[in-house]
């Protein structure tokens, strides 16, 4: 697995998350008590949140390729795979509690948590290539 995987997994998660956030933006919205209004205005679009966002799956994609080399994680599949899994059993329940305690609608756990599964099996999955 080579080092230039992570930044391009990276950014295949960030380019995922504009596409989930995109398609689900209404039930998001909706979810997290903004308006269409609000958000043109510029709610929600500050751009270091976009910033911390890419940086934040960096984070993501190089743990994730230290975890698959540690665990001999070499193909396509394999790397899609791992990355449903931590998806879906180790970043998934952290939302869901911080989305329970913080009484945030399950809609938006639901949301939220698709693109941290999906999002992790796209990152698998890019690493997986390399």
């Amino acid at each position: 697995m080579e080092w230039i995987s992570v930044p391009v997994a990276a950014v295949a998660g960030f380019v995922f998350g504009g596409v989930w956030y995109g398609t689900l933006a209404k039930p998001w919205m909706d979810a997290v008590g903004f308006s269409e209004a609000q958000i043109k205005s510029g709610a929600g679009k500050k751009p270091a949140a976009f910033l911390v966002s890419l940086l934040m799956l960096l984070l993501v994609a190089g743990m994730m390729r230290h975890a698959f080399v540690m665990a001999g994680v070499e193909s396509f599949g394999k790397g899609a795979l791992a990355g449903f899994g931590i998806g879906a059993f180790m970043a998934t329940p952290w939302i869901v509690i911080n989305h329970a305690y913080g009484m945030k609608p399950f809609k938006l756990t639901l949301i939220d948590g698709g693109f941290a599964t999906i999002g992790c099996t796209v990152i698998g999955l890019v690493l997986g290539l390399f």
